[in-house]
């Protein structure tokens, strides 16, 4: 038996069922509208051993901000006294005042009223009820605040500089990239990599009408696609000037998969991702063999739910 022979038989006898990225860091994932960052997110999540809490995407940041604040002090303080962000200041008259926001504030006034069941809102609305109001019904936020909310986040967490973490969807432009990576160097938490999930314009509108948002009209995809365009890979470069091109990999976010049933084809979504989290693993200089048994691993995952 020659020497090839024996390792190969070695190899096919061990089993990979989890990694874990070294010491702490943190990989970021980009990309349009409707690429799959949350679900990709997710499985790198499992098969690399990184928990759930330490999955970060800004929808979830948001929710969890104004929910931390009214329970734990000691984050409300952060946000108070680091970042000028309070139950205490008025919407109305703060740091993030102007003509513009107090009008939009205003228009929600009866329907911030019947949401929180209080009156004079007009008079008195906090910089967390607006982000309370704004995250539970969809709307915007001050660009401020979406910074600082993710700064606060790592910074109110000591793990987050000794054990690596995933930011899903962040950042979207390059003032935010910038941001970003001043904060990072700040506590010295080195970025692993920044994946760039790709693709077309007419795969993310075929993406999100089959979703069915009610959001998801063709003029606001539009948009979002042109969001992307001049400002998320905007972003993407400016990263890679800041960190070197080998911290970049873009992934081909768009590997169907379908499966034959008599003469009719069905696209199975799961296995699709399954190809873009394989790329994503390759990308982060897992072996090929490795792979393999990490999908294996979460197939067997998903089956056990």
């Amino acid at each position: 038996m020659t020497l090839n022979r024996v390792a190969y038989e070695l190899e096919s006898k061990i089993k990979v069922e989890r990694v874990s990225l070294r010491g702490p860091g943190v990989l970021i994932l980009t990309g349009p509208s409707s690429c799959g960052k949350g679900e990709v997110a997710a499985a790198l999540s499992k098969v690399m051993s990184i928990p759930p809490e330490a999955h970060l995407s800004m929808g979830e940041i948001l929710r969890t901000t104004f929910q931390r604040a009214k329970n734990e002090k000691s984050y409300a303080n952060l946000l108070a006294d680091n970042y000028k962000i309070s139950s205490e200041s008025n919407i109305f008259d703060c740091v993030d005042t102007t003509d513009d926001l107090t009008k939009k504030v205003l228009n929600y006034i009866p329907e911030m009223e019947a949401f929180f069941k209080r009156t004079q809102m007009e008079k008195f609305t906090s910089q967390l009820d607006w982000l309370e109001f704004c995250t539970m019904n969809g709307l915007l936020v001050p660009n401020r605040w979406t910074q600082d909310f993710i700064s606060a986040h790592i910074e109110h967490a000591p793990e987050f500089r000794t054990h690596p973490f995933i930011l899903d969807g962040y950042p979207r432009t390059v003032k935010a990239a910038q941001h970003l990576i001043g904060f990072l160097k700040k506590f010295n938490i080195p970025v692993i990599k920044v994946l760039h999930l790709s693709i077309s314009k007419q795969e993310m509108l075929s993406r999100a009408t089959k979703r069915g948002r009610a959001d998801d009209d063709e003029q606001s995809l539009l948009s979002r696609y042109q969001f992307y365009i001049e400002n998320v890979h905007p972003s993407v470069d400016y990263l890679k000037t800041q960190l070197g091109s080998e911290a970049i990999a873009l992934v081909d976010a768009h590997q169907p998969v379908y499966l034959k049933n008599g003469d009719q084809k069905h696209f199975d979504l799961e296995k699709s991702i399954l190809n873009v989290v394989a790329s994503s693993l390759r990308c982060l200089g897992v072996s090929r063999m490795t792979v393999k048994d990490l999908l294996d691993q979460l197939i067997e995952m998903q089956k056990s739910k």
